[in-house]
């Protein structure tokens, strides 16, 4: 492995620095020659830093350089040479911005066309690729965002489920952006000379003129400066520029140290003096505290109110949350002061719009932190996080109107569960059905499977088992609750599906029972004589008993409660019946047992069609082609049999099981059925295992 303080030597001769980035010639030579596949150059790069140092920025810059219709744009005989790499088809650039190491995974698989069904045959085919001779080249950034809820450690699960594994196929050539506690270990896990670290911390890869062209290019009216003293004169500009960078250092976060310092500056010029030193930052935190000192504020004032936006989970919180969260956060009530205390908070936060027909017009508007560093400083001045989360998270609570979470407000409803992660309370939530059912499934399951499975109970395990199939299909939220109803039923909780009912009467369907049963290989309804189900004696004298509707379930001779189909052979199946209404076992002679006939099913109001792990329910109409769709029941593992009574009781079984469920098709809903996968689910995991990985996962 190099060490990560061999940065090349510095170039004699003077060129334009990259426009975009306006400096780290050091940086972006060590990385054309990765490009390049100079001998002896690193197979594998790991760029880190911490937050503001601008590792971000160095990556976008140059992949402008890698990007062949990009380079067209840009004066690249300007530029050192050894900074330049060949002119080559663009890397594959997947961003791990948001997402899971799974999501990571198939986003390669989708983009070279793999046929992988699992992660792991991932890695082989990306092996097999470069039959022409080249390597696949990789870029990954953003892994310090991995992951749709922070509070989940997805880096770390990025850096071993991804990056390591990528970075040990011989024929690929890797780029990776990752937080610096990672980068060792990254590196360790490869034979020596084939990684290289560049740490832009390290005063090896300093750029101390490439900070003053930063700070120059800030306070230039030419690129949006106002006009003041010391922004039109080129000579007055230059000085500040250079004593800022040199307040700044080249260290930790020094970038956005500088960034910030500027836009403090120029958002609020009365009173400042370029030639006071005391009044330039060192850190992103001393911006903080500088920026309130020069508006006549405390510094905990403006740290009270970036707190909720630096806990705040996702692109950033709606406008209307910002007050009362933060009023949260600080124990005291804030509206006062946030009445007056944009001006103040204006250089470090920015809005975000979100467009669509979807997004309800108070949640139109996010506000969000500039760069998560000032996050990173915010926090590092909270006494107790798990404390704020906890008030954030009770706060939020309050928000839901009538503790009804279908009426929540999206950000409360998607995001409180990372709130409570951090917070140490995530188990406590974690018992309405409402909540499961309501709330994406992408970012509760994250925050669910971050918990250790003994910490969970019974309602949550079930909802664990269940979210893969509700991440994998994307389903909407009525049909996540049909889901869940059922899920509940298998899993004994009998209580946690009824509340669901309740909550949800226009549900597609009820569960009737669910009973686990081994080797299941089809079923049927049908109906069974009244003196074929009724002990003799049972019928009082002159009663007439309509003949019971039953489930048959065929499964192999010895399960419990099934008579076999032949007695004298072993290796013939058996059949289980079951009241069709109730799931009690019956005890009847299959051959007693009648079929409805072609007649009948016909008659019957709704019929069904049948995919490898989905049932249709429709409605039929007078003539052929008018049918109309109910609903549809996804499964996680392949059916093996369906069914549907004249009553509108759907019988279903996989390998597993049977069960039974009552159409409701007075309801309107009708759900957006995903289509069918193009491949058959993984085998399903242990209960305490993380879920399944078949493509596409969430």
């Amino acid at each position: 492995m190099t060490s990560p303080t061999q940065a090349p030597e510095q170039a004699q001769a003077t060129y334009e620095p990259h426009p975009y980035i306006g400096g780290r010639n050091a940086a972006l030579r060590a990385l054309a020659a990765w490009r390049m596949e100079w001998p002896g150059a690193p197979r594998v790069v790991i760029l880190t830093g911490s937050p503001g140092t601008g590792c971000s920025r160095l990556l976008t810059g140059f992949l402008m350089l890698c990007d062949p219709e990009y380079r067209k744009g840009l004066e690249l005989n300007a530029f050192d040479p050894a900074t330049v790499p060949p002119d080559l088809p663009a890397p594959s650039v997947p961003s791990v911005a948001g997402l899971t190491a799974a999501q990571t995974l198939w986003l390669l698989a989708d983009h070279y066309g793999l046929s992988a069904t699992r992660t792991a045959d991932i890695f082989p085919e990306l092996g097999q690729l470069p039959a022409s001779g080249r390597p696949v080249t990789i870029v990954v950034p953003d892994v310090d965002r991995a992951g749709p809820v922070r509070g989940a450690g997805e880096p770390a699960r990025v850096v071993r489920d991804v990056l390591k594994p990528l970075a040990a196929v011989d024929s690929i050539r890797l780029l990776a952006e990752v937080p610096r506690e990672f980068a060792a270990e990254l590196a360790e896990s490869l034979p020596s000379g084939e990684a290289r670290i560049i740490d832009l911390d390290a005063p090896e890869w300093a750029d101390p003129e490439g900070l003053v062209l930063q700070a120059d290019a800030l306070l230039n009216p030419q690129f949006g400066a106002p006009e003041l003293p010391f922004t039109t004169d080129p000579v007055a500009r230059r000085a500040l520029a250079e004593a800022i960078a040199r307040q700044a250092g080249d260290g930790a976060g020094s970038r956005l140290t500088v960034h910030l310092a500027v836009q403090s500056i120029l958002t609020h010029p009365e009173g400042f003096d370029p030639a006071d030193p005391s009044q330039l930052p060192g850190s992103v935190g001393e911006v903080l505290d500088l920026h309130a000192q020069r508006l006549d504020a405390h510094p905990r004032t403006l740290r009270q109110i970036l707190a909720p936006l630096a806990l705040a989970e996702g692109d950033g919180l709606p406008v209307h949350l910002l007050t009362p969260l933060a009023s949260a956060v600080a124990e005291r009530d804030l509206s006062e002061d946030m009445a007056r205390g944009m001006l103040l908070a204006a250089p470090f936060i920015r809005p975000v719009e979100r467009a669509g027909d979807d997004v309800p017009e108070d949640e139109r508007t996010l506000v969000a932190l500039q760069h998560p560093g000032i996050g990173e400083a915010v926090r590092a001045g909270i006494p107790d996080v798990p404390g704020a989360q906890a008030r954030i998270a009770m706060e939020l609570l309050e928000a839901v109107p009538e503790q009804d979470w279908a009426k929540a407000g999206a950000y409360v409803r998607d995001r409180i569960a990372g709130h409570t992660l951090e917070a140490g309370l995530l188990p406590r939530l974690l018992t309405d059905p409402n909540l499961f059912a309501q709330a994406d499934p992408v970012l509760l399951r994250a925050a669910v499977e971050a918990l250790p499975y003994e910490q969970l109970d019974a309602p949550a395990r079930t909802y664990l088992r269940t979210a893969p199939l509700l991440t994998r299909t994307e389903a909407p939220a009525m049909l996540r609750a049909a889901l869940l109803e059922t899920a509940f039923v298998e899993d004994g909780l009998q209580e946690y599906a009824a509340v669901l009912r309740a909550a949800l009467p226009e549900l597609d369907w009820h569960t009737l029972w669910s009973v686990s049963v081994a080797g299941v290989d089809g079923v049927t309804v049908g109906r069974l004589a009244p003196s074929a189900a009724v002990p003799e004696g049972d019928v009082p004298d002159g009663a007439e008993l309509a003949p019971l509707v039953v489930a048959v379930s065929v499964v192999p001779q010895g399960t419990p409660g099934a008579r076999p189909l032949k007695v004298d052979d072993p290796e013939a199946p058996a059949v289980l019946v079951h009241d069709l209404a109730t799931g009690s076992v019956i005890d009847a002679d299959p051959a007693r047992i009648q079929r409805p006939s072609e007649d009948e099913r016909a008659a019957s109001p709704l019929g069904f069609s049948r995919g490898a792990d989905y049932v249709r329910v429709w409605r039929r109409g007078a003539q052929k082609g008018d049918e109309e769709l109910v609903t549809a029941l996804i499964s996680a593992t392949p059916f093996t049999g369906t069914d549907i009574s004249a009553e509108g009781i759907l019988l279903v079984a996989t390998e597993g099981g049977v069960k039974a469920l009552q159409i409701r098709p007075a309801q309107p809903a009708t759900p957006d059925v995903p289509a069918p996968r193009a491949a058959e689910p993984e085998p399903a995991q242990a209960p305490q295992a993380p879920g399944p990985d078949a493509h596409p996962t969430a």
